[in-house]
């Protein structure tokens, strides 16, 4: 399967509005094929999203949403704490684990985030 990348769109105002409503400052956001991000990009956030675009594919984009709201849900009910609840999500693990590797995209096992805590 070809690693495809998303499209990146500045979008300062757009991400103030989400982070008033979630549990962190919103620096960046993948919908889908997009990007959303606030700032300058460095590489290493461009990798953490490209990571979530990789992931919205795999479960052919609106499985990866199910996804992200189930365990977010289920992490908070276990957690109790909507930061903690965030960093626990399956997809956000296997982001924050590999977004400082260079050639992780290029090496990146498919569906492994799913079926596995990293």
């Amino acid at each position: 399967m070809r690693n495809w990348t998303p499209w990146f769109i500045k979008g300062d105002r757009f991400l103030d509005f989400l982070s008033f409503f979630a549990p962190i400052t919103i620096g960046a956001i993948t919908l889908g094929a997009m990007v959303i991000y606030r700032g300058e990009m460095d590489e290493q956030t461009r990798r953490h999203e490209t990571i979530h675009f990789q992931q919205y594919l795999e479960t052919l984009f609106l499985g990866f949403l199910l996804i992200y709201v189930f365990d977010w849900l289920w992490n908070l009910v276990k957690y109790r704490d909507g930061a903690k609840a965030y960093m626990m999500l399956r997809a956000e693990q296997e982001a924050y684990a590999f977004d400082e590797d260079e050639s992780y995209l290029s090496t990146r096992k498919r569906w492994r985030w799913l079926f596995r805590r990293l």
